[in-house]
């Protein structure tokens, strides 16, 4: 009885998940369609530029706490009130000091690193929006532990409307001034889309929850149970998104050294990336949701040293992941030009997305593998693996970018480190299930 329960109880969830999150990813094609329309190609470009230091501070900002607050949240005996007020004063000094690094690293990571000084006041930006993002993030973490997926897809599906219906109205009047104070707005308007995403899950806590004086007082046990899981995650995150942040680095100063254009770099990168790549991982919320899914149950499984029902529950999800990506793939393989006219009103990227289209099959088998490493504990083994793939990633970057081939030696790295690290991680996972 108990065993169907958690099963019904996991499967509820997943749908939940895939259709609130199918809701969620509706409005946020809206908002890319807004985004793409207005701002333009070279917008996008600007736009793609700073996104991966954006990702390299969400990762710092947010820690793994949700991952490591779900799987505490989900063991039986372990107040969540405490593990959530316990980690919110960490969390509060990381954004801190991540902030004041932003202020220091803006002036020359826009000028020197990135050549344009354009983006100064856009990283800029991305300082303000991380305490509101990391202290969301925690309160997501309850909700995943608790698997009550029905709140936090809600806040999800507020946090875009909010998120949407601000940038319809502040993008033409910041337009006009300047593209720069646009991209800036566009990241700033996470504040007040995060704040509301707080609110929602603030007010979907259980009624009869009570808060007392000791509640708010830090537990030990707490903060090093959560550090034990979150750091070792991290460190995986943290180098790649490191990775991915020193990416349009080296691209820009390899390629500005071999003798193309700012303006060449700015857009190309801005295709691949906001068009490219972004319309064929459109459905990579269906992995993400499922995964997310995946985590607290694999973590139940294992932890009693149940690992067929692991092994079933790995095989379910990455066969649906596959199952997605291979439908959404094709489509968008024999027809780009459509989708990519239908949402972005263009036709950029078309020769990209006919080289990448066959590779990121991987993308939908990686996503849930990776988080599965996670689940079963494996953190050490995801994170050399990441080191490898990320290394192998800049390096074809770095040394391709040389033989004037434009952007396809970003192309390439894509590929190999997709290829690499959907080996590794596929065969540590069969090590580990002995599958």
């Amino acid at each position: 009885m108990m065993k169907d329960l958690m099963k019904n109880k996991f499967v509820a969830g997943t749908l939940i998940l895939l259709t609130g999150g199918f809701l969620s990813k509706f409005l946020g094609f809206i908002l890319k369609i807004i985004i793409t329309r207005q701002i333009g190609v070279e917008g996008i470009g600007l736009y793609s530029l700073i996104t991966p230091t954006f990702g390299l501070f969400i990762t710092i900002a947010t820690f793994s706490f949700p991952i490591a607050i779900s799987k505490l949240v989900s063991m039986p005996k372990r107040s969540s009130k405490k593990i959530i007020f316990s980690i919110i004063p960490i969390s509060f000094l990381l954004n801190i000091i991540t902030l004041i690094i932003i202020f220091i690293i803006s002036a020359p990571l826009a000028n020197v690193f990135l050549k344009e000084p354009r983006l100064y006041y856009p990283l800029l930006s991305i300082g303000f929006t991380l305490p509101f993002i990391g202290l969301s993030s925690i309160i997501k973490g309850y909700y995943w532990g608790k698997q009550r997926m029905g709140v936090y897809i809600l806040s999800n599906i507020v946090e875009q409307i909010v998120r949407i219906g601000i940038l319809i109205y502040l993008i033409p009047i910041f337009l006009e001034k300047s593209l720069v104070a646009t991209i800036s707005i566009i990241i700033l308007v996470n504040v007040i889309s995060e704040t509301s995403s707080i609110i929602v899950m603030l007010l979907g806590l259980p009624k009869g929850m009570t808060l007392e004086k000791s509640d708010f007082k830090p537990n030990t046990r707490d903060i090093k149970d959560i550090l034990n899981i979150s750091v070792p995650s991290t460190s995986s995150k943290i180098i790649g998104s490191i990775a991915h942040f020193l990416e349009p680095i080296i691209l820009t100063n390899v390629l500005t050294y071999v003798g193309y254009s700012n303006n060449f770099i700015i857009t190309e990168y801005g295709i691949i990336n906001g068009y490219a790549l972004a319309l064929l991982l459109l459905p990579q919320f269906f992995t993400q949701s499922i995964s997310t899914a995946l985590i607290p149950e694999l973590s139940k499984y294992y932890a009693v040293k149940d690992i067929e029902k692991c092994k079933k529950r790995v095989r379910q999800i990455v066969s649906l992941s596959l199952l997605i990506g291979v439908t959404s793939t094709s489509l968008i393989f024999c027809i780009p030009e459509f989708f990519l006219n239908l949402i972005y009103n263009t036709t950029l990227g078309v020769t990209y997305i006919k080289i990448l289209a066959p590779f990121l099959l991987l993308f939908f088998i990686n996503t849930p593998i990776s988080n599965a490493l996670q689940a079963l504990d494996k953190s050490k083994e995801s994170m050399i693996i990441t080191i490898i793939a990320s290394t192998i990633r800049l390096s074809l970057v770095f040394i391709l970018s040389f033989l004037k081939i434009g952007m396809y030696g970003l192309i390439i790295g894509i590929i190999a480190s997709l290829i690499i690290s959907s080996y590794l991680e596929t065969k540590c996972l069969k090590k580990t299930l002995t599958i």
